[in-house]
């Protein structure tokens, strides 16, 4: 008698975590992804070395995704964002519209980015001559998650990026 309860158990926890490794396995539903927030601030280059550099010579990213138009170069204007996927792991690419004060035609730049459940941070830099000017900032700007096959996943932008309805 125990050992059947006892195998019915184990056959529920069994069917429970297989599951919910299927679930996991499968492609993103609207919802499981999206842009919790963005801020972006200018950040000098030393302002990214820690202790730890100063030994082995590698930059410590503190478990931060860094995405910078020049890998070289750390000084620039930056886009902190925070993702948050409550689907599976996978690729998918980081696109940044942004219209800069000194034109008023748009820009885009695009990262490849690998995405992990859960929240993923991203410090998305325009560093050397892509943002030289440390006392401006971007007239408006649009970020977008794309996936495999080019296709709008999840976006944010400003709030100047698009004329207001009704307008």
């Amino acid at each position: 008698m125990l050992i059947r309860e006892i195998r019915g158990c184990f056959l529920c926890l069994l069917v429970g975590v297989l599951s919910a490794g299927l679930a996991a396995a499968a492609p993103a539903k609207d919802g499981d992804l999206r842009i919790v927030r963005v801020f972006t601030d200018w950040r000098d280059a030393s302002s990214f070395k820690r202790i730890s550099e100063y030994f082995d010579g590698k930059e410590n990213t503190g478990g931060e995704l860094m995405l910078r138009t020049h890998p070289e170069e750390r000084a620039g204007l930056y886009f902190f964002l925070r993702v948050a996927n409550r689907g599976a792991a996978g690729s998918a690419r980081l696109q940044l519209q942004l219209i800069a004060p000194t034109s008023a035609k748009p820009v885009a730049y695009t990262f490849p980015v690998a995405l992990n459940s859960g929240d993923t941070v991203i410090n998305l830099g325009l560093t050397g001559p892509d943002w030289p000017d440390k006392k401006a900032d971007p007239v408006a700007w649009k970020i977008t998650l794309l996936g495999a096959d080019g296709q709008s996943l999840v976006s944010d932008a400003s709030y100047l990026w698009e004329k207001p309805a009704g307008n």
